[in-house]
């Protein structure tokens, strides 16, 4: 199943819901990065939900995403845009432990909770939007969770999962958003928290085979869903040689002439994607003004 997304409401629009499969691009970002299990976990769970909320956004509006819980990780960051790209990294990508007392990766104890979660919005105003609240969990889903109803003010739950392989590549990695709009009533409420205490680990979903469709029905019910649009969603990085050049003429003459002389040619590489560039000297002569 190729990774998409999709767009629903339901309770004649007083819901809002996102569910996606995101195995592949999770899996892309696990071999850019080699991230160990619990890594992948944590990098893959906020990978998910951030593709997810870039899908809320309209035209060239973009957001970047960074989860600090103060844990051995590190920090998590991501960014995604209106057209179902994301990518993202990991500060320390091996770094993994036995599973905790559920039997699932532990996660919190990776990410840590001292630390906080924040939102940054591209809207294409003068300023961006920031949000940003605690880390409660670490757990990732439940700090998004967090997030939406304390710094946007939007009632939310947030679920998303990833099942590694003993090889340590992805098994499945998928997730969801519901929200609750303005005019729904307590009965609609309950329903909801019901439903979502029931389901399944969203990754168990996906394993099985579950679409993302499926998934929301299993939420909001068959006859309550109402599909808007179907979006593929991709690791896809905005790096690439031309913008490494123009960041090497923005140093100057000076420090140009300084890595040919000292260090005989440059070496860049992405922290998004690890893709890497190398600049020989006689490339870097033709980029002096």
């Amino acid at each position: 199943m190729k990774d998409y997304l999709i767009k629903a409401t339901a309770y004649q629009g007083k819901v809002r819901a996102y569910a996606a499969t995101s195995t592949e691009t999770v899996e892309e970002a696990r071999g850019r990065h080699d991230t160990w299990a619990t890594a992948s976990a944590a990098m893959g769970r906020t990978l998910t939900i951030t593709a997810m909320m870039g899908a809320m956004l309209k035209g060239e509006d973009s957001l970047t995403v960074k989860v600090e819980g103060g844990g051995p990780i590190g920090a998590i960051i991501a960014d995604a845009n209106a057209f179902g790209h994301v990518r993202g990294y990991v500060s320390n990508p091996h770094v993994d432990f036995d599973l905790n007392d559920k039997g699932k990766l532990d996660v919190a104890r990776a990410v840590g909770t001292e630390g906080n979660l924040s939102v940054i919005k591209d809207l294409g105003l003068k300023d961006f939007f920031t949000g940003e609240v605690p880390v409660i969990s670490g757990e990732i889903s439940e700090d998004f969770t967090y997030y939406f109803a304390n710094s946007e003010q939007v009632p939310s739950a947030v679920g998303a999962g990833v099942l590694v392989n003993p090889d340590h590549t992805i098994l499945a990695a998928g997730g969801f958003i519901v929200q609750i709009m303005p005019g729904a009533d307590d009965d609609i409420i309950t329903r909801l928290e019901k439903q979502i205490e029931s389901i399944p680990p969203i990754s168990s979903l996906i394993r099985e085979g579950n679409s993302p469709e499926e998934i929301l029905e299993r939420l909001l019910g068959q006859e309550e869903l109402k599909i808007h649009e179907k979006l593929p969603i991709e690791f896809r990085c905005r790096c690439s040689r031309e913008r490494l050049e123009q960041a090497i003429i923005g140093l100057g003459n000076e420090e140009i002439e300084n890595m040919i002389q000292e260090d005989h040619g440059a070496e860049a590489s992405c922290h998004f994607c690890n893709e890497k560039y190398v600049f020989t000297e006689e490339e870097l002569k033709t980029l002096k003004q």
